[in-house]
């Protein structure tokens, strides 16, 4: 599945994952030490990131998209130098099929305060509400990570609880028609299938 927005465009892990170039951007961010320590991240040989990566392309309590500047695919067509970050949910509640962790990440620092964050979250809160029944979000964010919390914040959610152990806050949001009003009021989006979307490409 292929999502467009303003600013982004937005793949789904399916096609990441057969998409083995792709691995070799991921694995170059995650030598940011920052980058690890927000999301929680070891650092791992490039080996073991794509052993990594094709478990969670089995795994069926995660969802991933990458998240593409759009300006830079649209004028070079590279799926790769348009990458920037990307975005994921996890089911790690069985008791709680419909309750989702969500996480994002703008790698790229070009464009991070430039609300592409913003944007993919949105696509990624309305995805799993429209397509996957989440009826409640989580979101678990480092003590430091201001940008995120504020972001988070604006995004209706709420904090819920504070580990010192692991030096994070986990913040809530409980599903609700005037909040997923909300969320289409901030978007403009169009989703079509990645065979449309190559069809596209070969007419271009």
């Amino acid at each position: 599945m292929v999502m467009t927005f303003k600013h982004t465009h937005w793949w789904h892990s399916g096609r990441w994952y057969t998409r083995k170039i792709f691995i070799f951007r991921y694995h170059e961010w995650m030598k940011s030490a920052e980058l690890r320590y927000f999301t929680g991240s070891e650092m791992l040989t490039l080996e073991e990131e794509f052993q990594m990566q094709q478990r969670w392309h089995q795994d069926q309590d995660k969802c991933t998209f990458i998240i593409l500047e759009k300006t830079v695919f649209t004028t070079s067509g590279n799926e790769i130098e348009a990458m920037i970050g990307d975005t994921n949910l996890f089911f790690n509640e069985s008791d709680q099929p419909n309750t989702a962790e969500v996480e994002i990440m703008i790698a790229n620092v070009t464009y991070r305060r430039k609300k592409r964050g913003w944007e993919a979250m949105i696509l990624m809160l309305l995805y799993g509400i429209s397509v996957l029944n989440v009826t409640k979000y989580i979101a678990k964010i480092k003590f430091d990570n201001e940008k995120s919390i504020k972001m988070f914040e604006k995004l209706g959610f709420h904090k819920i609880e504070r580990s010192q152990v692991f030096q994070e806050y986990t913040f809530e949001k409980i599903v609700n028609r005037d909040w997923i009003d909300w969320l289409y009021s901030d978007t403009n989006m169009d989703v079509i299938t990645y065979e449309e979307y190559d069809k596209e490409r070969e007419r271009e």
